[in-house]
């Protein structure tokens, strides 16, 4: 089964190239153009993944798309893409993740992974039923036999950097993985 993907950026090139490779690589994506057609879309489809810029039409467009996602039936993962992440926005909590632009194509697609991956396991984790008593010996469902390469990457401690638009794309692979 491919999974499904909303994709939303407001920018047409960054929408159609994402939208290019994460279909190569075996994703289902839609695509939408600005937070309102994200929000529509939410409400009639499935998604296994949201993936929005953080800023389009105001600076709380993303947020905007992450809060509807977060309220749609599916409980979609969500990936904030961003060149310039709002001050204080984490974007670790709550089935959330920041991705910060520019990010190289495999970059993005193992982290994509690996955040499916770890949304899926949670959605799983909150539906589980749990044991009756200490001595019950029912098992909640297995994890999934899923194996995927990106879940296997060690993480290392990043030195913090400038901006990546001024240090390139080691600085904004620096800046990425510290905000992880």
């Amino acid at each position: 089964m491919k999974r499904r993907i909303l994709l939303v950026d407001d920018e047409l090139a960054i929408l159609l190239t994402l939208k290019a490779v994460l279909e190569m690589n075996g994703f289902d994506v839609e695509t939408a153009a600005s937070a309102r057609e994200a929000k529509l879309k939410l409400r009639s489809h499935d998604y296994h993944m949201v993936i929005t810029d953080m800023r389009m039409e105001s600076d709380e467009s993303g947020m905007e798309v992450a809060d509807a996602a977060k309220k749609a039936a599916c409980r979609p993962a969500v990936a904030m893409l961003s060149a310039l992440p709002l001050p204080g926005f984490e974007g670790e909590g709550d089935g959330e993740k920041l991705l910060v632009k520019p990010i190289n194509t495999s970059d993005l697609l193992r982290q994509l992974e690996a955040h499916l991956v770890a949304h899926e396991d949670s959605k799983r984790k909150s539906t589980a039923p749990a044991a009756t008593s200490a001595g019950d010996k029912r098992k909640a469902p297995a994890r999934s036999s899923r194996k995927s390469k990106s879940t296997s990457v060690p993480r290392k401690p990043a030195a913090k950097s400038a901006s990546p638009r001024k240090t390139g794309k080691k600085a904004a692979a620096r800046k990425l993985a510290q905000a992880r």
